[in-house]
């Protein structure tokens, strides 16, 4: 058991099988910064996470997220809360999306692939493999992934002399 992580899962994602952790994170869309992170066992749904990585001091209040997210309770929430969602709309078997759906969906595809550069550029950073045992110690690992992530991202935003120093 020493050797075991106990608190890691195993999931599926597109066949392909992964044991570990998963990040949940909400992003900065203009800057590509990480705002707020959460670490879980790679099983839990995402959309279990959704409230822990809202970030109530961001400035911008629109919400963008994939259809995993899509909740009519979850929606208005955020509509009372002052948010204005934005989150995919997925079709079923026996009732598939219209074509103002489908559209409403590559519109909001557009601006919500700002949200999946982060996790691109961890991926790039060897940021898909956490070498140690425990969640505890996960969160810390990614947690330090994430810090370096943004601190390249400013320093590379200050190169352009997008943000002042």
């Amino acid at each position: 058991r020493a050797q075991k992580d106990m608190q890691a899962r195993w999931t599926r994602k597109h066949g392909v099988a992964f044991y570990g952790y998963k990040l949940h994170a909400s992003t900065d869309r203009r800057w590509g910064f990480i705002r707020r992170y959460d670490v879980s066992a790679a099983n839990v749904h995402d959309s279990r996470h959704f409230e822990q990585v809202l970030d109530p001091d961001n400035t911008g209040r629109t919400v963008w997220a994939d259809s995993g997210y899509a909740d009519a309770a979850r929606e208005a929430d955020l509509k009372r809360r002052g948010y204005r969602p934005a989150i995919q709309h997925q079709g079923h078997a026996r009732k598939p999306l219209s074509e103002a759906a489908k559209r409403r969906n590559r519109r909001i595809a557009k601006d919500r692939v700002f949200g999946e550069h982060p996790f691109a550029r961890l991926a790039q950073q060897g940021g898909k493999f956490v070498r140690c045992i425990g969640l505890a110690r996960a969160k810390v690992v990614i947690g330090l992934k994430v810090a370096s992530h943004n601190v390249m991202r400013l320093a590379r935003l200050q190169e352009r002399a997008m943000v002042p120093a």
